[in-house]
């Protein structure tokens, strides 16, 4: 372990594709989805042996504070932070960098968010380190994951062809924005294009400095509050933070910033647990392509997805459906769907219909 090593995690967002069981006090990253641990947990232990929970960050929102903190016992609680609003991914990243650097000159920071699914925990530690390495050497890194269907949800990260897959940093080209089915079934077969996997790593230094160059006003706000340390930090950031510039950190530094390496993984089973449909997928299935509890009845049917909190739930004669049961809500909604949950979350905020949020 490198002591000039911490780990960002992004844990400000809904997940709303994950109604009902997701809602803003108890969001996609702290349930458990999969398995026993919640995501954010599993993220902090997967972590572990590369950059250890003391030098693991948080940001997140005040609904879900005390929630992670209580989650995450072994991080220092002042070390999760609740954003005073939400400013996307590059003021949050830059408030981060500001805060390591404050603390720390030399700081090197990987962002990590905190509601993938890793299956190699091993091969993605690898790939941990190796991006860590280069950022500490200046590049400003970022993780590519080789496609393993034409996804048309995720970004794409365009490296020079021949480029092989393993730990070497490469030169990116190009990113390149959720493509259409075809685009993406190209970028597949060309065999150069990887899943932007969201991960990034740079030194805080460095990261400033691109927010000087690409985002000068929200880097100012950063710049204008005192150290992490000092007591007028929080007060300050209460303030300045709304004032900053909402966007994406891709929009506003990678796309623009010289110079961006990548590191071209091998797969590791990543997957950034966008819907529904991404848990059925992650699942064990029985022979007819169920994924279920054991106290499930399913009589001719297939391919269904069940999510009942303990309760029995009897199938007949239905296939490609998703059954999500809570206290105060049911879903049922067809596998094709399961993209389009979040607009039932919509609904539910025009109609006002708050206690369901």
């Amino acid at each position: 372990m490198n002591r000039h090593h911490y780990g960002f995690i992004l844990a400000g967002g809904r997940g709303t594709r994950f109604w009902p069981r997701s809602r803003i006090r108890s969001a996609k990253q702290v349930l458990n989805v999969l398995g026993r641990r919640t995501l954010i947990q599993s993220t902090v232990e997967r972590l572990a042996p590369v950059i250890p929970p003391e030098r693991i960050w948080v940001l997140t929102n005040h609904h879900l504070r005390d929630t992670i903190v209580s989650q995450l016992p072994e991080v220092p609680a002042a070390q999760i932070l609740a954003e005073p609003a939400q400013r996307n991914t590059a003021p949050a990243i830059g408030l981060g960098a500001h805060i390591l650097e404050s603390i720390d000159k030399d700081a090197v920071m990987g962002v990590f968010p905190a509601d993938h699914v890793i299956a190699e925990a091993a091969g993605y530690r690898s790939a941990v380190r190796a991006a860590l390495k280069g950022a500490q050497a200046g590049k400003i890194m970022v993780v590519g994951i080789p496609p393993r269907w034409p996804e048309t949800g995720y970004g794409y990260i365009e490296f020079p062809k021949g480029t092989r897959r393993g730990l070497d940093p490469a030169p990116v080209k190009r990113f390149r924005e959720k493509p259409a089915l075809a685009l993406a079934r190209r970028y597949v077969a060309a065999g150069n294009f990887y899943w932007n996997s969201g991960m990034f790593f740079w030194r805080a230094s460095a990261l400033l400095a691109e927010l000087r160059r690409h985002l000068p006003k929200t880097a100012a706000l950063l710049a204008s509050l005192p150290g992490f340390r000092d007591p007028k930090f929080a007060g300050r950031l209460k303030r300045a933070f709304p004032l900053c510039e909402n966007i994406s950190v891709d929009y506003a530094v990678l796309e623009k910033a010289g110079g961006v390496a990548g590191l071209p993984a091998a797969d590791f089973g990543w997957n950034d647990v966008g819907s529904w449909n991404a848990v059925y997928e992650l699942l064990p299935h029985d022979a007819r392509g169920n994924a279920v509890p054991p106290q499930t009845l399913c009589l001719d049917a297939a391919g269904n997805l069940v999510d009942a909190g303990g309760k029995t739930v009897a199938l007949l004669g239905v296939k490609d459906l998703i059954v999500v049961d809570t206290p105060d809500a049911l879903l049922v909604a067809g596998r094709d769907h399961a993209h389009l949950v979040g607009n039932v979350v919509k609904e539910l905020e025009k109609l006002k219909r708050d206690h369901l949020l």
